[in-house]
């Protein structure tokens, strides 16, 4: 790779039709890959083509990121900080909602799309020998996520950056960000979700996410279920890493609801740092920021140099999680949340509650297959809202009627509507939602469904509230 050159170069060519659509190509090339649905529990062959590749993924030191809920926050929160503190920040995440070059990030900006397509053409002779290899003996050719957890690191050390904030695709230990050695480990709540790929119970899933703690590291956990805790602690013994928790080690001092988010204050592993302004909403974004400062000052100071105030203050003051509690429209109002599993509900509900003031809501709801459809419905109903069941524009939908069936028997058939197109139930919800300034529109249940609601406003150019 040519170190000369800059991810995110000197013109910005997200708006060049060339450079676009060879982006595009490279995403159609991954999507003729298996899919993030189907991921294969194995290393050798990304750790392979990282090794053709000459190891990019040791280019810089890693912060590595697992859990079940807040990964993504978390994980945009860490490099906003890191970025605050004068660090050149790689960032890879997932799903995205609207394009894939979202998931690569360079110093807080997804990546263009020249320096993918160029990348990507750097590394497809690399590809094509592992994917040999691997029919050669009988196995699968490099998934989705693998091949573009081989691109990250590759556009990582294109860049160069100082530092990788890695999110995992999916569990930990057979993920395939998991050929690098994070100099720090960070857990997210752990919870029930994707079962049938990490185990049935919270001990099975904390021992597959446990996996990316390595020999020697900074482990930093929010607070956990007692099981998967003791995982954890396992694991730290294990490999002879420091485990600091939330609630023990740092915590949330106080959290004030305030104009576009909220005031918090909270005591990480080295100091405190107060009245910081986080503009994102629920209880679980502020604990997601002190699990994120608690992982840059693992990170930058081993846990015992306390930030400069402006780091946290600046890089906390632009943190941004698309998706995840978001206005995407006013008058009537529309909010998005990428709650996927009871556990998300539980937060989505609560935020809610706690920082808005509407007096009846509507749930745009559609999930992918795997999901725990009555689960999450047993959340949300207790919010009192009625649901229109729509599907999200993918191949592991659930079926419109079995989700409608579900929910009628959850929540009775006069909270529940069915509508196969989500534009249509857009539009519908909206209506309703328009006859008073107390009603607002819930779009949740699937990553995937959000994305779309988020293109369909910027498309009709709802605006923002």
């Amino acid at each position: 790779m040519n170190d000369a050159s800059d991810a995110n170069d000197a013109f910005d060519d997200r708006d060049d039709p060339e450079s676009r659509d060879a982006a595009d190509a490279v995403y159609a090339a991954l999507l003729d890959r298996i899919g993030e649905g189907s991921p294969r529990p194995r290393l050798a062959p990304t750790r392979r083509a990282v090794e053709l590749l000459g190891d990019p993924h040791r280019a810089a030191p890693v912060i590595h990121i697992t859990g079940t809920n807040g990964k993504t926050s978390t994980s945009r929160m860490i490099e906003a900080m890191l970025r605050a503190s004068g660090l050149r920040t790689g960032l890879l995440t997932s799903p995205h909602l609207e394009r894939f070059t979202e998931r690569i990030r360079i110093d807080g900006e997804p990546i263009s799309d020249e320096a993918v397509a160029r990348n990507w053409e750097e590394i497809l002779p690399f590809l094509a020998i592992v994917d040999a290899e691997l029919e050669g003996s009988g196995e699968e050719p490099l998934t989705f996520f693998e091949t573009l957890t081989v691109l990250a690191f590759a556009c990582f050390a294109d860049a160069p950056v100082d530092v990788v904030v890695l999110e995992v695709g999916m569990g930990g230990e057979w993920d395939s960000t998991n050929v690098a050695d994070g100099q720090v480990a960070v857990f997210t709540p752990i919870d029930l979700d994707h079962q049938a790929r990490l185990g049935s119970t919270v001990t099975e899933i904390a021992r597959t996410k446990s996996g990316i703690i390595k020999p020697a590291a900074s482990v930093v956990s929010a607070k956990q279920p007692d099981a998967a805790l003791r995982v954890l602690q396992d694991a730290a013994e294990l490999t002879e890493s420091t485990l600091a928790v939330e609630g023990d080690a740092f915590d949330v001092l106080e959290s004030r609801v305030a104009v576009g988010g909220q005031l918090i204050s909270v005591r990480g592993l080295a100091g405190e740092y107060r009245d910081i302004a986080l503009p994102l909403f629920g209880r679980h974004q502020a604990e997601n920021a002190a699990v994120a400062i608690a992982a840059v000052e693992a990170f930058i100071g081993g846990g015992a140099v306390r930030l400069a105030d402006e780091v946290v203050h600046d890089g906390l003051s632009v943190a941004a999680s698309p998706g995840r509690l978001q206005a995407i429209a006013a008058d009537p109002t529309v909010i998005v949340d990428a709650a996927h599993n009871p556990h998300g509900a539980e937060s989505l509900v609560a935020a809610l509650d706690e920082y808005f003031d509407f007096d009846e809501l509507v749930f745009v709801f559609g999930v992918l297959a795997d999901k725990d459809v009555d689960g999450i419905a047993a959340v949300l109903a207790r919010s009192g809202g009625s649901f229109l069941v729509t599907r999200p524009e993918s191949e592991r939908a659930r079926d419109v009627r079995d989700v409608t069936a579900i929910l009628t028997a959850r929540v009775g058939a006069d909270r529940v509507q069915a509508v196969e197109r989500l534009d249509d139930a857009l539009d519908e919800a909206r209506a309703w939602a328009a006859e008073s300034p107390k009603r607002a529109v819930v779009v949740t249940g699937s990553i995937a469904l959000v994305g779309e609601a988020m293109a369909i406003a910027a498309d009709r150019d709802w605006g923002r509230a």
